[in-house]
C-alpha cells in the first residue's frame, strides 16, 4: 500500500500550482522542487504508482501499452523508413567509457565469438528493469530488495517484457528546439521545455508513449571528444516527474542517463531515474543514440514514430543491451 507521510501536504501544494500553469515562464533562479532529500520524499510517497495494477504487478507503466495503443503506433508507419536508436558498443577506454564496458572475442574457428557487456554505465545502449533502482530499502510496488539474490532478482526481472514493446515514440529534441547543435553539460530541462517542444514539433504526449530526451551528447562528443559524463550531463530535472505521471508516459529513455547530474536536488544523486523505476514502475533506455534518428525526423517533418524493442529475456536481469529500432 501506498504510504503517504505527514510531509504530502507540501508537494499537493506544489501539484495544484503545477496544474494552474505548469508551461509558465519560471525565473531559472529559482529552485525547483523537489530541493531536498525530504521534499523527494514527499513527492515518492504521493506520486508512486504501487498498487495501482494490483499487489502481484511486475509490469508498472507498461500496462499502459494496450493491444489498441499499438495498433495506433502502427497506423504511424508510412514511408516504412527504419531507424536505430542504439550506439555501437564501445570495446575502448573512455572518460565516458571508463570500464570499456562491451567485449567481443573470437572463437578458434573465427566462426564463432563471445560477446561481453557491462551496460550499465554510460557507454552501451540498455534498458533498466524494475529491480535496477530502489528508494528506502524498497523496490517498485512495495517489494523488499531480499527478493533478489546474487543469481538475479526474484522479481521486476527484465524477463518481463520478453515479448517486446510496439508503441508510440517521440523524439522530444532539445537541441532544435533551443537552436543549437547540443545541449552543454549540466544544462537542466523544464516541463515548459517539453511543453514547447510539443508545441513546435505539433505533437502531445499521452498515454502509452515512451518519450526520448535528445540532449545531443553525441553530437557534442563527435564535436569536442568524449568526456567524463557521469555527474556531469544534461537532463531532466526532477520537477517533470509529476507531468510524465500525468501524461501517462509508459518508459523513458535519453542519449545519456535521463538525470540531469548534478541534479540540483540536495543529497540524490539520481531523483528521476529512482522515481522512474522504483516509484512509478517505469522502464528507461539508457545511452541511446539519437542523433540519426533527429536527422530522420527532422526530414520527414514529424516526430512520433512507432517504436520496437525487444530486451534479451534474462531472467532475473537487471535490464539489457538492446537495440530500439524507430518505424516512420
Amino acid at each position: 500500500m501506498t504510504r503517504r507521510p505527514t510531509t504530502s501536504i507540501v508537494w499537493l501544494g506544489v501539484l495544484t500550482a503545477l496544474a494552474i500553469g505548469c508551461s509558465a515562464t519560471v525565473d531559472s533562479q529559482e529552485p525547483r522542487r523537489p530541493r531536498n532529500v525530504e521534499e523527494f520524499d514527499a513527492m515518492f510517497q504521493e506520486l508512486n504508482n504501487w498498487g495501482r495494477w494490483g499487489d502481484d504487478d511486475e509490469l508498472g507503466t507498461m500496462n499502459l501499452i494496450t493491444a489498441e495503443k499499438t495498433r495506433e503506433a502502427a497506423a504511424l508507419v508510412r514511408s516504412g523508413i527504419t531507424v536505430s536508436l542504439a550506439h555501437n558498443p564501445m570495446p575502448d577506454e573512455f572518460p565516458d567509457n571508463p570500464d570499456a564496458a562491451f567485449n567481443h572475442t573470437m572463437g578458434r574457428s573465427l566462426r564463432s565469438d563471445t560477446y561481453e557487456f557491462t551496460y550499465h554505465g554510460y557507454g552501451v545502449s540498455h534498458m533498466d528493469s524494475l529491480c535496477h533502482f530502489l528508494w528506502n530499502d524498497r523496490l517498485y510496488n512495495d517489494i523488499a530488495p531480499s527478493a533478489s539474490t546474487p543469481e538475479g532478482c526474484g522479481k521486476l526481472g527484465i524477463q518481463n517484457l520478453k515479448s517486446g514493446i510496439i508503441t508510440r515514440g517521440i523524439l522530444l529534441d532539445f537541441p532544435r528546439l533551443k537552436g543549437v547543435p547540443y545541449l552543454e553539460p549540466q544544462t537542466p530541462l523544464y516541463v515548459e521545455d517539453i511543453e514547447a517542444w510539443e508545441e513546435q514539433a505539433g505533437v502531445r504526449v499521452s498515454p502509452g508513449d515512451v518519450i526520448f530526451v535528445r540532449t545531443g551528447r553525441w553530437a557534442r562528443r563527435a564535436e569536442l571528444g568524449p568526456w567524463q559524463v557521469s555527474g556531469n550531463s544534461a537532463g531532466l530535472h526532477a520537477s517533470v516527474l509529476p507531468w510524465i505521471k500525468e501524461r501517462g508516459v509508459a518508459a523513458v529513455g535519453s542519449d545519456v542517463a535521463t538525470d540531469v547530474m548534478p541534479s540540483l536536488v540536495e543529497g540524490i544523486g539520481q531523483p528521476v531515474h529512482t522515481m522512474l523505476i522504483a516509484g512509478f514502475g517505469t522502464n528507461i533506455f539508457d545511452n541511446m543514440d539519437l542523433e540519426a534518428l533527429a536527422e530522420a525526423a527532422a526530414s520527414e517533418n514529424r516526430w512520433e514514430f512507432m517504436l520496437t524493442a525487444g530486451p534479451i529475456p534474462v531472467e532475473g536481469g537487471t535490464g539489457s543491451p538492446l537495440n530500439p529500432i524507430a518505424v516512420f
